[in-house]
């Protein structure tokens, strides 16, 4: 496969080779300067950055291909506010904004395509927002709004508001291509083509991609494959305007999960037997699962198929001036999911063999392990238990946004109707198993040594699982959103403008969760080996089967949030703002599994948040500083644990902080400088209370777990010639806690990650390699928020980024 990449983006640089010469060179490190810059999210209409009072951070599709961000999430990473956590792959990753603690996902911010939800709960369980959107070739620009008023122009997103607009054909006619290569066996092509059906009045654009690659982290089997296409067709009037679009996505990711580590003072070191750069447990000779069910038949699972959503967009958007100043834009979208998702995750950390064999009612050393591939006996000194949990999931969502603009000379009135229906139903097969802790894992069997292999007990697994289907769950939740909303801005005089929004919730949400009940498979007549019956095994023990009571609840969202703002242009380089915003997020999906039967205990997360911000726009410098201070109240800890359980618990948070954010054109061009930076101190507020086991807390003023007090993004880039240049990047994610208690065996270190590479323009075509983490860091975003002890000894649990990989790409602009 790399000697075939290699090749092919050799071919493309042969055929183009004599044309390019011929053709005017093209500079690599123009960037739209923000003084120009217009942005529309989070705004009623669009504005001019300086003018905008927002914390806003924008991307052009020139900048986002300089950057060649591995997934969304990387991309992310330049936005100050936003703690990002890019370990697992290239979805399935956890981002929080401003301090907000969270089991993870997307949970208090929205993505957004064009303005509308890629769906509307980007934090249902296993189903992060960005398992649901790709970056690719289509994608023309990203403004990542922070607070402010993201709670009145969207629902449950006090964080802020992540908006990829998508391009849009033009009267030229324009494509673009890209083939790509890395040294973990990447094959990835990007088009994208627009132009003009009729010249003015009909256009269209249409693109997407497909890639396959073995995955950085080392898994025996491709670890991503599949792609997306995007098309759009926009027709022109003399009032305004339609367009209609498209979107299919069918791909599948490894998720990659805590892997363990050795505690050495204040770092972590590699396991022994355990890269910690390129290995993982999720590894083929692990990657099948077929067990009988107390129902009858079997349940297959294959590790190979990962997270492999299955998506179909449908959507529209409609302009029209109704004269006298009216205008009337009306967005609508229908969404559907259907999406297999599988993964191992680790219960808890290794266990020496001895101990793991006593811990399942081994007397002594009367234990025997062996492989379960050949039979062949071995003698671990750690074995890992794993679960290998596969969730289905079945989802749909219709959203229509209608508002309304009255534009006056002073300014201009937005009012608007949001409508969203959206559904998601999903079941649970979870098992464990039990395999070497190692990062090539073997399934392993254990017996019980001082039993006759006829002996009620004698074996505590089946072909390597402990646990047979020990957690299923069949649940869902609908959610019915209207909402309504007015922004009002006010220009005072020519430099001073008043920004005020509020936004009415009237939400219902519903859904249901199916008991359970435990059997085994010891009457079913089945047997485990052909020989023995199920009575010779724990395994089967404790089932969960699905039984015929349902549970349904129903919560109502009664919520009013409201921001109000003003800023100042000091003069056409500089402006001051400030805002203050009041919103929430309604509870999430395992707050309300958890308490179906008294939803009294559980509430909307409420926030408020005041931010006073700098701007100082230039042709070639430009420094946003922004002093933000949040509250939060009622925030609800779902984390689900590797036996099934989950927390019930509700904290308060306050946090205060300024973001940075930064970027410099220096020497004529010769030197570019973007930085961007965090500080802040997020610490919980009135936390305490009961632990499940009856033990008390108080993490009362403790730093909220996993999110750093600082961290910053700094990257220099040279532009040795017009066509050469030349980048280097540096990311430092600072100390945090995997815990609320901020034990010191919880602590995650800082560690810093270095980027770099280098692009040629000749002509039209860019040759460009990119290398990540390339001093190969062992840089720890998450301990294993799913086992609420880390492991006994040194050992300890941890996901780290990924090792160090390059990537090469020919670029053809046409």
């Amino acid at each position: 496969m790399k000697k075939k990449s290699i090749f092919l983006l050799a071919g493309v640089a042969t055929l183009y080779f004599n044309n390019a010469y011929a053709q005017e060179t093209v500079q690599d490190s123009t960037r739209t300067a923000t003084i120009d810059q217009v942005v529309i999210t989070g705004n009623s209409n669009p504005k001019k950055k300086i003018e905008s009072s927002t914390a806003i951070s924008t991307f052009s599709a020139k900048e986002i291909q300089k950057q060649n961000p591995i997934s969304a999430a990387a991309l992310l990473q330049r936005v100050p506010g936003f703690a990002v956590e890019t370990s697992g792959g290239e979805v399935g990753n956890n981002l929080f904004a401003r301090g907000i603690p969270s089991a993870g996902a997307y949970e208090f911010v929205q993505v957004q395509e064009d303005g509308l939800p890629v769906f509307e709960d980007g934090a249902l369980q296993f189903a992060n927002a960005d398992n649901f959107f790709r970056v690719d070739n289509t994608v023309n620009r990203l403004e990542a709004l922070r607070g402010g008023s993201g709670s009145i122009f969207a629902n449950n997103s006090p964080g802020g508001l992540i908006n990829f607009i998508t391009r849009e054909g033009t009267n030229d006619f324009r494509g673009t291509t890209k083939l790509e290569t890395s040294t973990y066996g990447l094959m990835r092509t990007d088009v994208n083509l627009g132009g003009a059906l009729v010249q003015d009045k009909l256009f269209f654009n249409v693109g997407g991609f497909y890639r396959t690659d073995s995955g950085i982290r080392k898994t025996g089997f491709n670890a991503n494959n599949g792609g997306q296409i995007r098309m759009n067709l926009k027709y022109v009037f003399d009032k305004g305007y339609v367009k209609v679009y498209y979107k299919k996505l069918d791909d599948r990711n490894t998720f990659f999960l805590p892997i363990p580590l050795i505690q050495d003072g204040n770092k972590l070191k590699e396991f022994p037997g355990f890269d910690a750069n390129y290995g993982t447990y999720s590894y083929r000779s692990i990657g099948q699962l077929n067990i009988p069910q107390p129902g009858g038949g079997f349940f297959k699972r294959n590790l190979e198929d990962g997270i492999h959503p299955k998506v179909d967009v449908v959507g529209a958007e409609f302009k029209y001036d109704l004269g006298n100043n009216f205008t009337v834009l009306n967005k609508t979208r229908y969404t559907n999911i259907d999406m297999n998702y599988t993964g191992i995750f680790p219960a808890g950390a290794p266990q020496q063999s001895g101990a793991f064999a006593n811990s399942n009612g081994i007397s002594g050393n009367n234990y025997q392990y062996s492989l379960v591939s050949n039979g062949a006996v071995v003698n671990p000194q750690y074995v890992q238990k794993l679960g290998f949990w596969a969730i289905d999931k079945q989802m749909n969502n219709f959203v229509n946004d209608l508002q309304f603009n009255y534009k006056f000379d002073k300014g201009n009135v937005t009012a608007g109707f949001y409508k969203s229906n959206w559904k998601s139903h999903q079941y649970w097969n979870w098992s464990n198993i039990l395999t070497t802790a190692s990062d090539r894992p073997q399934l392993l069997n254990l017996v019980d040594t001082s039993l006759s292999p006829t002996d009620i007990g004698y074996s505590k697994t089946y072909n390597g699982v402990t646990d047979m289907s020990f957690l299923v769950r069949d649940s869902q939740i609908q959610g019915s959103l209207n909402d309504v909303y007015l922004n009002l801005d006010y220009n005072i005089t020519d430099d001073l403008s008043f920004n005020g929004g509020i936004r009415y919730s009237r939400d219902y949400y519903k859904g249901y969760g199916v008991n359970t009940t435990t059997a085994n498979l010891n009457n079913s007549g089945l047997t485990t080996d052909g020989t023995h019956s199920f009575a010779t095994t724990t395994a089967d023990d404790n089932m969960s089967v699905l039984g015929n009571k349902y549970t349904y609840w129903n919560y109502d969202v009664d919520k009013v949030s409201f921001t109000v703002a003003s800023n100042y242009k000091i003069n056409k380089e500089n402006a001051v703002y400030a805002r203050f915003s009041n919103g929430f997020r309604s509870p999430n999906e395992e707050s309300y599994y958890n308490n179906m039967t008294d939803l009294s205990k559980i509430k909307p997360v409420q926030t408020n948040q005041l931010e006073i911000g700098y701007k100082y726009y230039t042709r070639t410098f430009d420094i946003g500083v922004i002093p933000f201070y949040s509250t939060l109240k009622n925030l609800s800890f779902t984390d689900v644990y590797s036996d099934g359980t989950s927390e019930n618990k509700f904290a308060n948070t306050s946090n205060i902080g300024v973001e940075l954010e930064g970027y410099a054109r220096l020497f004529n061009n010769l030197l570019e400088l973007s930085f961007n930076g965090t500080f802040q101190n997020p610490k919980y507020k009135d936390f305490t209370g009961r632990n499940g086991d009856g033990t008390t807390f108080d993490y009362d003023g403790n730093q909220v777990r996993r999110i750093p007090k600082f961290y910053f993004n700094i990257s220099p880039a040279v532009n040795i010639t017009k066509q050469w240049r030349a980048y280097v990047s540096y990311n430092y994610y600072g100390k945090r806690f995997q815990d609320e208690a901020n034990s010191d065996k919880n602590i995650l270190p800082s560690f810093s990650e270095v980027g770099a590479g280098t692009s040629y323009q000749l002509g039209k075509i860019r040759f460009a390699i990119d290398g990540t983490n390339i001093f190969n860091t062992i840089g720890i975003t998450e301990g294993d928020p799913r086992s609420p002890l880390t492991g006994t000894g040194d050992i300890r649990m941890a996901r780290p980024i990924m090792g160090a990989a390059v990537r090469g790409s020919i670029t053809l602009d046409f």
